[in-house]
Protein backbone atom coordinates (compact mmCIF):
# COMPACT_ATOMS: atom_id res chain seq x y z
CA UNK A 1 0.00 0.00 0.00
CA UNK A 2 2.93 2.54 0.62
CA UNK A 3 4.57 1.63 -2.43
CA UNK A 4 1.03 1.92 -4.63
CA UNK A 5 1.32 5.43 -2.32
CA UNK A 6 4.83 6.30 -3.32
CA UNK A 7 3.94 6.07 -7.09
CA UNK A 8 0.61 7.76 -7.09
CA UNK A 9 2.78 10.69 -5.28
CA UNK A 10 5.76 10.21 -7.91
CA UNK A 11 2.93 10.56 -10.20
CA UNK A 12 1.18 13.77 -9.26
CA UNK A 13 4.91 15.66 -8.03
CA UNK A 14 5.44 15.79 -12.26
CA UNK A 15 6.16 19.09 -13.10
CA UNK A 16 4.33 21.04 -15.56
CA UNK A 17 5.88 20.31 -18.17
CA UNK A 18 6.04 16.42 -17.66
CA UNK A 19 2.25 16.54 -17.24
CA UNK A 20 2.06 18.44 -20.41
CA UNK A 21 3.77 15.85 -22.26
CA UNK A 22 2.04 12.95 -20.89
CA UNK A 23 -1.06 14.88 -21.56
CA UNK A 24 0.12 14.85 -25.08
CA UNK A 25 2.05 11.23 -25.31
CA UNK A 26 -0.76 8.97 -23.82
CA UNK A 27 -3.75 9.92 -25.75
CA UNK A 28 -1.25 9.54 -29.03
CA UNK A 29 -0.01 5.87 -27.97
CA UNK A 30 -3.38 4.95 -27.02
CA UNK A 31 -4.61 5.36 -30.13
CA UNK A 32 -1.70 4.00 -32.52
CA UNK A 33 -2.95 1.20 -30.17
CA UNK A 34 -6.06 1.00 -30.69
CA UNK A 35 -5.56 2.06 -34.19
CA UNK A 36 -2.65 -0.89 -34.56
CA UNK A 37 -5.26 -3.19 -33.47
CA UNK A 38 -7.86 -2.96 -35.64
CA UNK A 39 -5.93 -2.91 -38.22
CA UNK A 40 -4.52 -6.10 -37.21
CA UNK A 41 -7.89 -7.80 -36.78
CA UNK A 42 -9.49 -6.48 -40.25
CA UNK A 43 -6.20 -7.83 -41.72
CA UNK A 44 -6.51 -11.41 -39.92
CA UNK A 45 -10.32 -11.23 -41.22
CA UNK A 46 -9.62 -10.03 -44.73
CA UNK A 47 -6.89 -12.49 -45.29
CA UNK A 48 -8.65 -15.21 -43.33
CA UNK A 49 -11.77 -15.07 -46.16
CA UNK A 50 -9.37 -14.16 -48.98
CA UNK A 51 -7.22 -17.49 -47.69
CA UNK A 52 -10.75 -19.34 -47.74
CA UNK A 53 -12.03 -18.23 -51.29
CA UNK A 54 -8.34 -19.40 -52.53
CA UNK A 55 -8.53 -22.67 -50.94
CA UNK A 56 -12.27 -22.92 -52.53
CA UNK A 57 -11.11 -22.33 -56.15
CA UNK A 58 -8.26 -24.53 -55.34
CA UNK A 59 -9.86 -27.18 -54.27
CA UNK A 60 -12.88 -26.81 -56.57
CA UNK A 61 -10.45 -26.70 -59.41
CA UNK A 62 -8.52 -30.02 -58.07
CA UNK A 63 -12.56 -31.75 -57.96
CA UNK A 64 -13.06 -30.68 -61.30
CA UNK A 65 -10.31 -32.13 -62.26
CA UNK A 66 -11.22 -35.66 -60.79
CA UNK A 67 -14.43 -35.37 -62.11
CA UNK A 68 -12.92 -35.36 -65.74
CA UNK A 69 -10.67 -38.29 -64.93
CA UNK A 70 -13.68 -40.27 -63.93
CA UNK A 71 -16.00 -39.19 -66.71
CA UNK A 72 -13.20 -40.54 -69.10
CA UNK A 73 -13.31 -43.58 -67.14
CA UNK A 74 -16.40 -44.44 -67.45
CA UNK A 75 -16.58 -43.61 -71.22
CA UNK A 76 -13.41 -45.74 -71.91
CA UNK A 77 -16.14 -49.05 -70.02
CA UNK A 78 -19.59 -47.92 -70.60
CA UNK A 79 -19.30 -49.82 -73.82
CA UNK A 80 -18.28 -53.15 -71.94
CA UNK A 81 -20.75 -52.76 -68.71
CA UNK A 82 -23.74 -51.32 -71.15
CA UNK A 83 -23.99 -54.46 -72.97
CA UNK A 84 -23.37 -56.80 -69.90
CA UNK A 85 -25.39 -58.68 -67.79
CA UNK A 86 -25.10 -57.82 -63.84
CA UNK A 87 -23.38 -60.97 -63.67
CA UNK A 88 -21.22 -61.24 -66.39
CA UNK A 89 -17.97 -61.86 -64.83
CA UNK A 90 -16.16 -61.91 -68.16
CA UNK A 91 -17.60 -58.24 -68.57
CA UNK A 92 -16.30 -57.70 -65.20
CA UNK A 93 -12.83 -58.82 -65.47
CA UNK A 94 -12.60 -57.00 -68.52
CA UNK A 95 -13.45 -53.52 -67.00
CA UNK A 96 -11.32 -54.43 -64.00
CA UNK A 97 -8.12 -54.36 -65.87
CA UNK A 98 -9.10 -51.42 -68.31
CA UNK A 99 -9.17 -49.16 -65.14
CA UNK A 100 -6.24 -50.89 -63.81
CA UNK A 101 -4.15 -49.82 -67.11
CA UNK A 102 -5.90 -46.32 -66.77
CA UNK A 103 -2.77 -44.50 -64.69
CA UNK A 104 -1.85 -40.69 -64.70
CA UNK A 105 0.56 -38.82 -63.52
CA UNK A 106 2.78 -39.99 -60.06
CA UNK A 107 0.31 -41.29 -57.86
CA UNK A 108 -2.89 -41.15 -60.26
CA UNK A 109 -5.46 -44.46 -60.24
CA UNK A 110 -8.27 -45.45 -60.18
CA UNK A 111 -9.92 -48.13 -57.57
CA UNK A 112 -12.87 -49.87 -57.37
CA UNK A 113 -14.91 -51.32 -54.46
CA UNK A 114 -17.96 -53.45 -54.13
CA UNK A 115 -20.73 -52.61 -52.17
CA UNK A 116 -19.63 -55.10 -49.61
CA UNK A 117 -16.51 -53.10 -49.16
CA UNK A 118 -13.91 -56.05 -51.09
CA UNK A 119 -11.43 -53.83 -53.06
CA UNK A 120 -11.81 -55.00 -56.83
CA UNK A 121 -8.91 -52.82 -58.30
CA UNK A 122 -6.00 -50.54 -56.83
CA UNK A 123 -3.28 -51.24 -59.56
CA UNK A 124 -0.37 -49.35 -57.27
CA UNK A 125 -1.42 -50.35 -54.07
CA UNK A 126 -2.00 -54.25 -54.72
CA UNK A 127 -2.25 -55.50 -51.19
CA UNK A 128 -5.79 -53.93 -51.10
CA UNK A 129 -6.97 -56.21 -53.74
CA UNK A 130 -9.58 -58.88 -52.29
CA UNK A 131 -9.43 -57.86 -48.95
CA UNK A 132 -12.59 -56.01 -47.30
CA UNK A 133 -12.00 -53.01 -45.34
CA UNK A 134 -15.28 -51.99 -44.19
CA UNK A 135 -14.81 -50.19 -41.47
CA UNK A 136 -11.53 -48.11 -42.47
CA UNK A 137 -10.82 -44.74 -41.13
CA UNK A 138 -7.96 -42.92 -41.02
CA UNK A 139 -5.73 -41.36 -38.11
CA UNK A 140 -7.77 -38.79 -37.55
CA UNK A 141 -10.65 -41.43 -37.77
CA UNK A 142 -12.41 -39.76 -40.90
CA UNK A 143 -14.11 -43.40 -41.95
CA UNK A 144 -13.03 -43.95 -45.72
CA UNK A 145 -14.53 -47.72 -47.30
CA UNK A 146 -18.01 -47.20 -45.84
CA UNK A 147 -18.12 -43.55 -46.21
CA UNK A 148 -16.82 -44.14 -50.33
CA UNK A 149 -19.12 -46.68 -50.48
CA UNK A 150 -22.19 -44.80 -49.08
CA UNK A 151 -21.25 -41.33 -51.99
CA UNK A 152 -21.52 -44.24 -55.03
CA UNK A 153 -24.30 -46.06 -53.86
CA UNK A 154 -26.49 -42.57 -53.61
CA UNK A 155 -25.29 -41.09 -56.86
CA UNK A 156 -21.70 -39.82 -56.23
CA UNK A 157 -19.83 -37.29 -54.70
CA UNK A 158 -16.53 -35.93 -53.17
CA UNK A 159 -14.45 -37.47 -49.93
CA UNK A 160 -11.72 -36.10 -48.62
CA UNK A 161 -9.09 -38.20 -45.78
CA UNK A 162 -5.77 -38.78 -45.11
CA UNK A 163 -4.04 -41.77 -47.58
CA UNK A 164 -0.79 -43.05 -47.89
CA UNK A 165 1.23 -42.14 -51.50
CA UNK A 166 1.87 -44.98 -53.29
CA UNK A 167 4.98 -43.74 -54.74
CA UNK A 168 6.53 -42.61 -51.29
CA UNK A 169 4.21 -44.22 -48.94
CA UNK A 170 4.14 -41.04 -46.98
CA UNK A 171 0.75 -40.14 -45.84
CA UNK A 172 -1.14 -37.32 -47.16
CA UNK A 173 -4.51 -35.13 -47.40
CA UNK A 174 -6.52 -36.91 -50.59
CA UNK A 175 -10.02 -35.83 -51.94
CA UNK A 176 -11.86 -38.34 -54.26
CA UNK A 177 -14.24 -38.55 -56.51
CA UNK A 178 -17.21 -41.51 -56.45
CA UNK A 179 -19.27 -43.02 -58.48
CA UNK A 180 -21.54 -46.11 -58.74
CA UNK A 181 -21.69 -48.44 -61.16
CA UNK A 182 -25.41 -49.96 -59.92
CA UNK A 183 -25.83 -53.01 -61.99
CA UNK A 184 -22.92 -54.55 -60.54
CA UNK A 185 -22.65 -52.78 -56.94
CA UNK A 186 -19.11 -51.14 -57.84
CA UNK A 187 -18.11 -47.96 -56.33
CA UNK A 188 -15.65 -46.74 -58.30
CA UNK A 189 -13.53 -43.66 -57.88
CA UNK A 190 -10.33 -41.97 -58.48
CA UNK A 191 -8.15 -39.54 -55.73
CA UNK A 192 -5.54 -36.79 -55.90
CA UNK A 193 -3.23 -35.52 -53.19
CA UNK A 194 -3.68 -32.05 -52.21
CA UNK A 195 -0.52 -31.41 -50.20
CA UNK A 196 0.21 -28.70 -53.03
CA UNK A 197 -3.24 -26.97 -51.73
CA UNK A 198 -2.62 -27.15 -48.27
CA UNK A 199 1.13 -26.16 -48.23
CA UNK A 200 0.26 -23.02 -50.93
CA UNK A 201 -2.61 -22.32 -47.70
CA UNK A 202 -0.24 -22.21 -45.41
CA UNK A 203 2.40 -20.54 -47.71
CA UNK A 204 -0.34 -17.74 -47.80
CA UNK A 205 -1.11 -17.62 -44.17
CA UNK A 206 2.15 -16.96 -43.01
CA UNK A 207 2.79 -14.37 -46.09
CA UNK A 208 -0.18 -12.83 -44.54
CA UNK A 209 0.94 -12.95 -41.09
CA UNK A 210 4.54 -11.64 -42.08
CA UNK A 211 2.58 -8.86 -43.85
CA UNK A 212 0.48 -8.21 -40.28
CA UNK A 213 3.46 -8.09 -38.32
CA UNK A 214 5.44 -5.65 -40.90
CA UNK A 215 2.15 -3.42 -40.48
CA UNK A 216 2.38 -2.92 -37.53
CA UNK A 217 6.37 -2.42 -36.84
CA UNK A 218 5.60 0.32 -39.53
CA UNK A 219 2.67 1.60 -36.98
CA UNK A 220 5.40 1.43 -34.23
CA UNK A 221 7.75 3.13 -35.80
CA UNK A 222 5.26 6.14 -36.89
CA UNK A 223 4.01 6.27 -33.28
CA UNK A 224 7.45 6.35 -32.12
CA UNK A 225 8.60 9.12 -34.62
CA UNK A 226 5.19 10.68 -33.79
CA UNK A 227 6.48 10.46 -29.51
CA UNK A 228 9.50 11.89 -30.96
CA UNK A 229 8.09 15.00 -32.55
CA UNK A 230 6.11 15.75 -29.80
CA UNK A 231 8.57 15.35 -27.22
CA UNK A 232 11.23 17.75 -29.14
CA UNK A 233 7.76 20.05 -29.85
CA UNK A 234 7.07 20.23 -26.50
CA UNK A 235 10.95 20.90 -25.38
CA UNK A 236 11.30 23.55 -28.18
CA UNK A 237 8.06 25.31 -26.90
CA UNK A 238 8.89 24.95 -23.27
CA UNK A 239 12.10 26.29 -23.41
CA UNK A 240 10.33 28.84 -25.29
CA UNK A 241 7.79 29.40 -23.36
CA UNK A 242 10.25 29.27 -20.14
CA UNK A 243 11.89 32.10 -22.33
CA UNK A 244 9.15 34.14 -22.72
CA UNK A 245 7.83 33.69 -19.37
CA UNK A 246 11.34 34.63 -18.01
CA UNK A 247 10.99 38.05 -20.13
CA UNK A 248 7.48 38.50 -18.56
CA UNK A 249 8.84 38.03 -15.16
CA UNK A 250 11.06 40.46 -15.67
CA UNK A 251 9.14 43.02 -17.39
CA UNK A 252 6.17 42.63 -14.51
CA UNK A 253 9.32 42.81 -11.85
CA UNK A 254 10.45 46.07 -13.12
CA UNK A 255 6.47 47.26 -13.41
CA UNK A 256 6.48 46.55 -9.75
CA UNK A 257 9.80 48.26 -9.17
CA UNK A 258 8.50 51.26 -11.43
CA UNK A 259 5.30 51.04 -9.68
CA UNK A 260 6.48 51.05 -5.79
CA UNK A 261 9.11 54.26 -6.93
CA UNK A 262 6.88 56.01 -8.35
CA UNK A 263 4.11 55.20 -5.36
CA UNK A 264 7.14 56.35 -3.05
CA UNK A 265 8.22 59.48 -4.94
CA UNK A 266 4.44 60.36 -4.84
CA UNK A 267 4.35 59.81 -1.10
CA UNK A 268 7.57 61.81 -0.87
CA UNK A 269 6.35 64.83 -2.71
CA UNK A 270 3.29 64.52 -0.50
CA UNK A 271 5.17 64.49 2.78
CA UNK A 272 7.77 67.45 1.42
CA UNK A 273 5.67 69.49 -0.46
CA UNK A 274 2.71 69.13 1.95
CA UNK A 275 3.13 68.08 5.70
CA UNK A 276 6.63 69.05 5.86
CA UNK A 277 6.06 72.87 5.26
CA UNK A 278 3.00 72.74 7.44
CA UNK A 279 5.23 71.24 10.23
CA UNK A 280 8.14 73.70 9.36
CA UNK A 281 5.07 76.32 10.04
CA UNK A 282 4.17 74.66 13.40
CA UNK A 283 7.83 75.31 14.75
CA UNK A 284 8.15 78.36 13.57
CA UNK A 285 4.88 79.37 15.14
CA UNK A 286 5.71 77.91 18.19
CA UNK A 287 9.06 79.05 18.78
CA UNK A 288 7.56 82.63 18.50
CA UNK A 289 4.87 82.19 20.77
CA UNK A 290 8.10 80.90 22.88
CA UNK A 291 9.75 83.83 22.36
CA UNK A 292 6.78 86.38 22.84
CA UNK A 293 6.07 84.59 25.92
CA UNK A 294 9.67 85.26 27.47
CA UNK A 295 8.81 89.24 26.33
CA UNK A 296 5.49 89.06 27.79
CA UNK A 297 4.00 89.94 24.43
CA UNK A 298 0.14 90.27 23.95
CA UNK A 299 0.41 88.71 20.58
CA UNK A 300 1.74 84.90 21.78
CA UNK A 301 -1.83 84.14 22.14
CA UNK A 302 -2.09 84.96 18.43
CA UNK A 303 0.90 82.77 17.39
CA UNK A 304 -0.17 79.98 19.11
CA UNK A 305 -3.65 79.86 17.82
CA UNK A 306 -1.54 79.73 13.89
CA UNK A 307 0.55 76.11 15.37
CA UNK A 308 -2.63 75.16 16.55
CA UNK A 309 -4.03 75.69 13.60
CA UNK A 310 -1.17 74.66 11.28
CA UNK A 311 -0.89 71.31 13.08
CA UNK A 312 -4.78 70.54 12.51
CA UNK A 313 -4.05 70.98 8.40
CA UNK A 314 -0.58 68.48 8.78
CA UNK A 315 -3.41 66.29 10.86
CA UNK A 316 -5.29 66.73 7.84
CA UNK A 317 -2.70 66.20 5.22
CA UNK A 318 -1.51 62.87 6.88
CA UNK A 319 -5.42 61.64 6.98
CA UNK A 320 -5.39 62.23 3.38
CA UNK A 321 -2.48 60.75 2.11
CA UNK A 322 -3.15 57.58 4.54
CA UNK A 323 -6.30 57.67 2.45
CA UNK A 324 -5.20 57.83 -0.74
CA UNK A 325 -2.84 54.77 0.26
CA UNK A 326 -5.50 52.22 1.63
CA UNK A 327 -8.69 54.01 2.79
CA UNK A 328 -10.63 52.84 5.73
CA UNK A 329 -14.28 53.44 4.22
CA UNK A 330 -13.04 50.85 1.81
CA UNK A 331 -13.31 48.37 4.47
CA UNK A 332 -15.32 49.38 6.53
CA UNK A 333 -18.39 50.81 4.63
CA UNK A 334 -17.48 48.83 1.03
CA UNK A 335 -16.32 50.15 -2.30
CA UNK A 336 -19.96 52.16 -2.93
CA UNK A 337 -19.45 54.90 -0.06
CA UNK A 338 -14.88 54.43 -0.89
CA UNK A 339 -15.35 55.87 -4.41
CA UNK A 340 -18.33 58.18 -3.40
CA UNK A 341 -15.24 59.52 -0.86
CA UNK A 342 -13.26 59.21 -4.05
CA UNK A 343 -15.27 61.11 -6.59
CA UNK A 344 -16.18 63.97 -4.24
CA UNK A 345 -12.52 64.73 -3.17
CA UNK A 346 -11.39 64.45 -7.01
CA UNK A 347 -14.06 66.70 -7.47
CA UNK A 348 -12.93 69.43 -4.49
CA UNK A 349 -9.28 68.97 -5.78
CA UNK A 350 -9.72 69.60 -9.77
CA UNK A 351 -13.06 71.25 -9.96
CA UNK A 352 -13.63 68.78 -12.56
CA UNK A 353 -17.88 67.80 -12.12
CA UNK A 354 -18.28 64.10 -11.17
CA UNK A 355 -21.71 62.14 -11.61
CA UNK A 356 -21.59 59.10 -9.45
CA UNK A 357 -24.36 56.21 -9.88
CA UNK A 358 -24.36 53.19 -8.01
CA UNK A 359 -26.30 50.66 -6.73
CA UNK A 360 -26.13 48.98 -2.95
CA UNK A 361 -23.83 46.09 -3.10
CA UNK A 362 -24.20 45.13 0.38
CA UNK A 363 -20.65 44.41 0.61
CA UNK A 364 -21.18 41.31 -1.60
CA UNK A 365 -17.53 42.04 -3.44
CA UNK A 366 -14.77 40.08 -1.87
CA UNK A 367 -11.96 42.06 -0.75
CA UNK A 368 -9.83 41.21 -3.76
CA UNK A 369 -12.66 42.48 -6.00
CA UNK A 370 -13.38 45.70 -4.11
CA UNK A 371 -9.45 46.73 -4.07
CA UNK A 372 -9.08 45.93 -7.61
CA UNK A 373 -11.82 48.17 -8.81
CA UNK A 374 -11.03 50.70 -6.48
CA UNK A 375 -7.61 51.34 -7.73
CA UNK A 376 -8.95 50.93 -11.45
CA UNK A 377 -11.11 54.01 -10.09
CA UNK A 378 -8.25 55.67 -8.43
CA UNK A 379 -5.96 55.39 -11.60
CA UNK A 380 -8.89 56.42 -14.26
CA UNK A 381 -9.35 59.54 -12.00
CA UNK A 382 -5.35 60.08 -11.80
CA UNK A 383 -5.22 59.97 -15.67
CA UNK A 384 -8.18 62.45 -16.21
CA UNK A 385 -7.05 65.15 -13.96
CA UNK A 386 -3.20 64.84 -16.01
CA UNK A 387 -4.01 64.20 -19.18
CA UNK A 388 -7.78 64.27 -20.19
CA UNK A 389 -8.56 67.84 -19.88
CA UNK A 390 -12.23 66.62 -19.30
CA UNK A 391 -14.74 69.24 -17.64
CA UNK A 392 -17.40 66.24 -16.55
CA UNK A 393 -16.90 62.22 -15.86
CA UNK A 394 -19.21 59.88 -14.82
CA UNK A 395 -18.28 57.16 -12.71
CA UNK A 396 -20.90 54.20 -12.31
CA UNK A 397 -20.89 50.99 -10.22
CA UNK A 398 -23.70 48.60 -10.71
CA UNK A 399 -24.25 44.72 -10.39
CA UNK A 400 -24.89 42.76 -13.62
CA UNK A 401 -25.65 39.00 -14.87
CA UNK A 402 -22.08 38.39 -15.17
CA UNK A 403 -20.59 39.94 -11.76
CA UNK A 404 -20.15 43.76 -11.13
CA UNK A 405 -19.01 46.40 -13.64
CA UNK A 406 -17.46 49.47 -13.08
CA UNK A 407 -17.89 52.36 -15.69
CA UNK A 408 -15.56 55.45 -15.68
CA UNK A 409 -16.92 57.42 -19.02
CA UNK A 410 -15.18 61.69 -19.01
CA UNK A 411 -15.83 64.43 -22.23
CA UNK A 412 -11.89 64.77 -22.50
CA UNK A 413 -10.02 64.60 -25.65
CA UNK A 414 -9.43 60.84 -25.39
CA UNK A 415 -5.84 58.98 -25.30
CA UNK A 416 -3.58 57.11 -27.81
CA UNK A 417 -4.79 53.72 -28.18
CA UNK A 418 -1.04 52.97 -29.49
CA UNK A 419 0.85 50.78 -27.21
CA UNK A 420 3.34 53.14 -25.16
CA UNK A 421 6.88 53.51 -26.56
CA UNK A 422 8.02 54.23 -23.20
CA UNK A 423 7.18 53.48 -20.10
CA UNK A 424 5.27 56.62 -19.22
CA UNK A 425 2.71 56.98 -16.48
CA UNK A 426 -0.44 56.60 -18.54
CA UNK A 427 0.75 53.21 -20.18
CA UNK A 428 1.80 52.22 -16.72
CA UNK A 429 -1.30 52.91 -15.44
CA UNK A 430 -3.46 51.06 -18.51
CA UNK A 431 -0.91 48.14 -17.38
CA UNK A 432 -1.61 48.05 -13.92
CA UNK A 433 -5.55 48.43 -14.77
CA UNK A 434 -5.59 45.61 -16.63
CA UNK A 435 -3.13 42.95 -14.90
CA UNK A 436 -6.05 43.92 -11.65
CA UNK A 437 -8.79 42.51 -13.84
CA UNK A 438 -6.89 39.81 -15.47
CA UNK A 439 -5.37 38.48 -11.52
CA UNK A 440 -9.57 37.98 -10.96
CA UNK A 441 -10.70 36.40 -14.11
CA UNK A 442 -12.43 39.97 -15.53
CA UNK A 443 -12.37 42.37 -18.68
CA UNK A 444 -10.90 45.08 -19.29
CA UNK A 445 -12.40 47.35 -22.19
CA UNK A 446 -11.17 50.91 -23.30
CA UNK A 447 -13.06 52.84 -25.69
CA UNK A 448 -11.39 56.68 -26.66
CA UNK A 449 -11.60 58.95 -29.16
CA UNK A 450 -11.67 62.85 -29.37
CA UNK A 451 -14.72 63.16 -27.59
CA UNK A 452 -13.74 61.13 -24.85
CA UNK A 453 -12.82 57.70 -23.40
CA UNK A 454 -14.67 55.01 -21.63
CA UNK A 455 -12.97 52.72 -19.50
CA UNK A 456 -15.56 49.59 -18.54
CA UNK A 457 -14.04 47.01 -16.11
CA UNK A 458 -16.27 43.70 -15.03
CA UNK A 459 -15.62 41.68 -12.49
CA UNK A 460 -16.92 37.98 -12.78
CA UNK A 461 -19.56 35.81 -10.33
CA UNK A 462 -16.92 34.75 -8.33
CA UNK A 463 -15.94 37.13 -6.55
CA UNK A 464 -19.62 37.85 -5.44
CA UNK A 465 -20.05 36.64 -2.06
CA UNK A 466 -22.42 35.34 -0.29
CA UNK A 467 -25.13 36.79 1.76
CA UNK A 468 -23.92 35.06 4.80
CA UNK A 469 -20.40 35.46 3.93
CA UNK A 470 -20.84 39.16 3.06
CA UNK A 471 -22.39 39.18 6.61
CA UNK A 472 -19.35 38.20 8.00
CA UNK A 473 -17.03 40.04 6.27
CA UNK A 474 -18.81 43.29 7.47
CA UNK A 475 -18.85 41.85 10.94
Amino acid sequence: MEKRRAIFGDLFDLSYGQKVFLLATVPLILAVALISLVVTSQSRQLAEREIAVLEAELIQAKQDELKNYLSIARTAVVNTYGRAAPDDEAAKLAVSRELAAMQYGQDGYFFVFDYNGTNLVAPRQTYLINKNWSGLVDRNGVPITDELIRIARTGGGYHSFEWPRPSTGELGQMVVYMNGLQDWRWAIGTGIFIDDVVQSIATARSDVEERINRTSLYILLIASFAVLGVFLSGLVLNLRERRFADLKLKALTQRIIDTQEEERGRVARELHDGISQMLVGVRYALELTRRRIGIGDARADQSLEQGIGGLGSAIQEVRRISRDLRPGVLDDLGLGPALQALTDDFSARTDIEVEFETVVFRNRLDQEARIALYRIAQEALTNIERHARATHVTVALRGTRKGAQLRITDNGSGMPMTKPSRKSDSGLGLRNMQERVEQLGGSLRIVSSDQGTTIDAQVPLTHMLRPQDSQKESA
